[in-house]
């Protein structure tokens, strides 16, 4: 005798669908803890700066916990350099393609958020149609089929999977959105910087050419005491080959000086050989004396590069939920309407309506294990992810303490070339005169002459440094694109308020590892749901 099948009517599956209706399969993200980090460098931040008279030089002080301005490029207080931020936030194409990028991403969220609501389509068609005679036992004739019908399908999302992709493409909208922060931040620092490296090499080389005319000066007066025989020939070329050497340290700097405009060009969206229409002097910079210096546990929710590592995160977490999701059931109903004539005056005539209406099933039951490997591989992906954003927070904190340790040194290396440059020009001035009198060697004028045009440049090179190395600083602070007004036409969300994180732990390990020890997996409200999910979860994994 066969046994009794066992029959499962739609009002049970019908029940056991809203049951589950709640799950959403994989683990719910939440980000990582703030790094219990008390400070950027062992030794601690100094109050100030050392300080030095001499333009740019003055000392400065770091208000920790202070915030930053979104411009703050304008606190150099160089209205040419405002105007060439602007012309680049204006006309850079990079931006454009960032901007273009995260319209994209929002389109495709709204695209998957489609998936939500019930499929309907419309269908027609009309069919001549001959049919066998030897087939039938008797000649048919030809006929016509008209119809026209409405379908819906909708597909039950019982295990969140449909949820996920959303969430997945969410966070992926997110890491766009601040790949822009990023894109904002590095654009306004590579300009100031490379404004403040053309400032820097135009007096470079002006600094050079008053060495070479002051050298030519002192060739023609040797030549008139080797005329009169005060001195001998080799004092002659010895300063014929110093004049040459100078000048053949002139090329090379104008180089620089023509690629570091070219590249301010191509940064302000112009062509190499256009003109900028604006040049920047280092001494129409004002050396930011204030330097704000956030709070080490606010730095994580500072920086763009790790917002978009954490929205990386969220978005392979979301993928193990998809890929969970793929191996458990899928319920669709579905049905359509419509009529059916051999004539199109008798579409809607009585008895023309066609209707159905169902549902089904559907099981992954053997795929030769590919749902499991696949389920396995997101989950090594989000692994990937959580070790990519440790790598970026350990890189954003020693960009920081980078910085910090260079503004010291640039603040004691100007002081030191002040006071070298300053001794160059006075020991110069003594020296051409011992020379003219007759007093002291060529030698050693030659050598006051070679260590004043040393200490020249070597003091407009760290003056320089000074001011790139501030922005440099707010570059690795994040530049405060939090604090972008309304009317700049971004809504990037502000990073959350840090008081309370320097309490906050650090995820251990074993977190990082494992996605789903990150956060509770399941978003249930009935344990009863709760414990059929996670059954029903175990079992489909073995059998796949």
């Amino acid at each position: 005798m066969p046994l009794p099948r066992p029959r499962f009517p739609a009002s049970a599956m019908l029940a056991t669908a809203l049951l589950l209706g709640g799950c959403t399969a994989g683990p719910d993200f939440e980000p990582p803890a703030a790094p219990d980090v008390q400070a950027f460098v062992p030794e601690g931040v100094p109050e100030k700066t050392a300080g030095a008279e001499t333009e740019g030089g003055a000392s400065q002080t770091f208000a920790s916990g202070q915030d930053i301005p979104f411009e703050w490029w304008t606190l150099f207080h160089s209205e040419p350099l405002n105007k060439l931020v602007a012309k680049a936030l204006e006309a850079n194409p990079g931006l454009e393609a960032a901007r273009a990028s995260l319209r994209e991403a929002e389109e495709n969220v709204s695209a998957g958020k489609g998936s939500f609501f019930p499929s309907i389509d419309g269908s027609t068609s009309g069919t001549r149609e001959k049919m066998s005679g030897v087939a039938m036992g008797n000649n048919i004739p030809a006929y016509t089929i008209y119809n026209a019908s409405v379908s819906v399908s909708y597909a039950l999302d019982v295990f969140g999977g449909t949820r996920r992709e959303v969430e997945s493409l969410e966070a992926l909208a997110d890491v766009q959105r601040y790949e822009l922060e990023a894109a904002y931040l590095t654009l306004t620092s590579n300009v100031v910087t490379a404004a403040i490296q053309e400032a820097s090499l135009r007096e470079q080389i002006a600094a050079i050419q008053d060495v070479i005319r002051a050298q030519e000066k002192q060739l023609e007066l040797t030549k008139r005491q080797f005329t009169l025989g005060a001195v001998g020939k080799p004092a002659v070329l010895a300063q014929e080959a110093t004049v040459a050497q100078t000048r053949a340290t002139l090329p090379p700097t104008e180089k620089l000086l023509a690629q570091t405009r070219h590249l301010l060009a191509v940064l302000l969206g112009q062509f190499p050989g256009q003109e900028l229409g604006l040049t920047l002097d280092l001494s129409t910079l004002t050396l930011p004396e204030t330097l704000p210096l956030s709070l080490p546990s606010q730095l994580v929710e500072q920086r763009p590069d790790v917002k978009a590592a954490t929205a990386q995160m969220h978005a392979a977490s979301a993928a193990i939920g998809v890929a969970t999701a793929n191996m458990m059931p899928k319920f669709v109903l579905s049905g359509s309407y419509g009529i059916n004539a051999g004539q199109l005056a008798d579409m809607f005539s009585p008895g023309s309506a066609i209707w159905n209406i169902g549902g089904s099933l559907l099981q992954p039951l053997f795929r030769g294990g590919e749902l499991l490997h696949k389920k396995r591989a997101s989950e090594a992906a989000f692994e990937k992810t959580a070790a990519m954003y440790r790598r970026t927070v350990l890189s954003a904190f020693q960009n920081v303490a980078d910085t910090l340790r260079a503004l010291q040194t640039d603040a004691a290396a100007l002081k030191a070339q002040q006071s070298s440059e300053r001794a160059a020009a006075d020991n110069l001035t003594v020296s051409r005169d011992q020379f003219n009198a007759g007093a002291i060697s060529y030698l050693s004028l030659l050598t006051a002459e070679q260590a004043y045009q040393s200490a020249r440049v070597y003091l407009i090179q760290a003056r320089a440094q000074r001011f790139a190395d501030t922005a440099a600083l707010f570059q690795a602070l994040g530049g405060g694109w939090w604090n972008r007004p309304p009317e700049a036409g971004e809504d990037t969300p502000a990073p959350a308020a840090s008081a309370a994180s320097i309490d906050e732990k650090p995820a251990t390990a074993e977190a990082e590892r494992s996605p789903a020890k990150t956060a509770d997996a399941f978003s249930v409200s009935a344990p009863a749901s709760r414990q059929l999910w996670r059954k029903t979860e175990s079992t489909v994994e073995n059998n796949q």
